[in-house]
């Protein structure tokens, strides 16, 4: 007499397989079941401040008229300003000589700004008091016309 060719472990791969086909169906036949779900459930409103609720926002805000000269359109300039002195006051607390770069303090913030040999007008050493002009280089703030401070 021949074994079954049909072991326990095909078994069980069958049924598995078939279980798994009936809840498909299932879930399908739920879905078609309920219907499509309208769009209103999605729908979420914004107020006045920005915040997202599910009710539609108050329509007296809309109404509200604002008076067209009220609203600034460019930015006011600033007539009472001050010239800046472009010159500025400064101690060198780093100079090398030899690669001919260093820095100096500013004294009103407190800044540490770069300079090149090629932009001083005196000869210039560590803890020197001297005084500047700022540009932007490349990498940020350089010292121009950098002189000894009489």
């Amino acid at each position: 007499m021949a074994r079954s060719q049909e072991t326990f472990h095909k078994k069980e791969i069958r049924n598995k397989k078939e279980k798994k086909r009936k809840l498909k169906e299932e879930k399908k036949a739920a879905r078609k079941d309920s219907g499509k779900a309208d769009g209103n459930d999605m729908i979420a409103y914004v107020d006045e401040f920005g915040n997202i609720s599910e009710t539609p926002p108050d329509q007296s805000f809309r109404d509200m008229e604002v008076d067209a000269d009220s609203i600034a359109i460019s930015v006011p300039k600033d007539e009472v300003s001050e010239p800046v002195d472009p010159i500025r006051n400064g101690i060198v607390t780093f100079f090398n000589e030899s690669k001919g770069y260093g820095f100096i303090r500013d004294m009103a913030n407190q800044a540490s700004i770069f300079v090149h040999v090629n932009n001083t007008i005196d000869q210039i050493k560590n803890n020197n008091a001297v005084t500047f002009e700022i540009e932007m280089g490349p990498k940020g703030p350089t010292a121009t016309k950098v002189k000894l401070k009489p």
